[in-house]
């Protein structure tokens, strides 16, 4: 479940208390596709009410398969909360939070395995060819996962909520929801080596062209803790820029352009600065308006910005396509609560 999620949790759990776990299967009618490359939405699903899942956007046909998963696999939904989508060799690799698990399909999305065991697990980070790391919210450390098998080969101690991970030089920079530390993993021998205090609320993290880390902090308006958002370099491990929000500010879902030297955010509206910026922009490059902003991504084979808009959290989203100026293109349907993509 996202994070700006967790204060609807139980008004939809209440509200979904009629929902079975597994909802019936629905396969949806064959839809004639095209051979340009495919968008893949991922689709939260309403917490406790078991209906994750990832549709498929075909930018070429403008067609939309809203469960893909269910369509290929004549199967229920993938789970209770899908919150994150990777892809390596050959194989998509589902995260489902609060189905503990990490569902794993071929090309064509059709069943392969299930890795199972964690406690709440959040993203998964291939460091090798056979190995990868997975954070976790409350399993206070980061899974090792073998790819080969397919299961849990160890852990490493990481206090709080681990969330997004990123790999330079052979070292792992992982986010903490819950500490103000940013941690360092060497991915060779799997010892945390370092930690970087970054700020409160750590949870995004990318990297630019030049190598450099930004990692995006939400900050603690309880605390009077302002967002920040920092560039660190992954040698030193210095805090090179040090960019700072308003205390109102809620910035998330930080995401950078195919040649990595623009990076775009959600703070209500879609804000864009460069990786040279010395300050945040003050004005959206797209207004929010009356749309509630959840998903945020840039596709790198025509730099389009895909947004989610989650509506009241319970009915499917609205995908908006916007072009690298901010105006829109498109409109099409997902599933419910779209909070992240996949471009192939």
């Amino acid at each position: 479940m996202s994070y700006n999620l967790f204060f609807i949790a139980a008004f939809s759990f209440l509200f979904l208390s009629c929902v079975k776990d597994k909802p019936a299967c629905t396969v949806q009618p064959q839809v004639k596709l095209s051979g340009n490359k495919k968008v893949y939405v991922v689709n939260e699903g309403n917490f406790m009410a078991g209906n994750a899942s990832v549709s498929l956007f075909d930018p070429g046909s403008s067609q939309v398969i809203e469960n893909l998963y269910q369509s290929q696999n004549q199967s229920s939904f993938l789970g209770d909360v899908a919150q994150s989508l990777s892809r390596f060799n050959s194989s998509f690799y589902v995260v489902v939070n609060n189905s503990n698990k990490i569902v794993i399909c071929d090309e064509q999305f059709k069943f392969k395995s299930t890795i199972s065991g964690f406690t709440s697990p959040r993203y998964i980070l291939p460091v090798s060819n056979s190995k990868a790391y997975v954070s976790d919210l409350y399993a206070n450390k980061i899974y090792i996962v073998n790819l080969n098998s397919n299961t849990i080969s160890g852990s490493i101690t990481c206090p709080g909520w681990t969330e997004n991970m990123a790999l330079v030089y052979n070292k792992v920079f992982v986010t903490n929801r819950k500490r103000n530390y940013t941690y360092i993993i060497n991915a060779s021998n799997d010892i945390k080596s370092d930690s970087i205090n970054v700020g409160s609320g750590a949870g995004d993290i990318i990297v630019d062209k030049n190598d450099k880390i930004w990692v995006l902090s939400a900050g603690d308006k309880t605390a009077a803790i302002v967002p920040t958002l920092k560039k660190i370099d992954p040698l030193t491990h210095l805090i090179e820029t040090n960019l700072n929000f308003t205390l109102n500010d809620s910035p998330g879902n930080l995401c950078i352009n195919k040649t990595k030297d623009t990076l775009y955010l959600l703070n209500g509206g879609i804000f864009k600065l460069a990786i040279t910026a010395l300050s945040v922009p003050a004005v959206p490059l797209i207004e929010k308006g009356n749309k509630t902003f959840y998903g945020l991504g840039i596709n790198p084979n025509d730099y389009t910005i895909y947004a989610s808009d989650a509506l009241d959290y319970i009915q499917k989203s609205n995908i908006y396509i916007f072009d690298a100026a901010g105006n829109q293109k498109q409109i099409f349907k997902a599933g419910i609560n779209a909070n992240s993509f996949y471009f192939e």
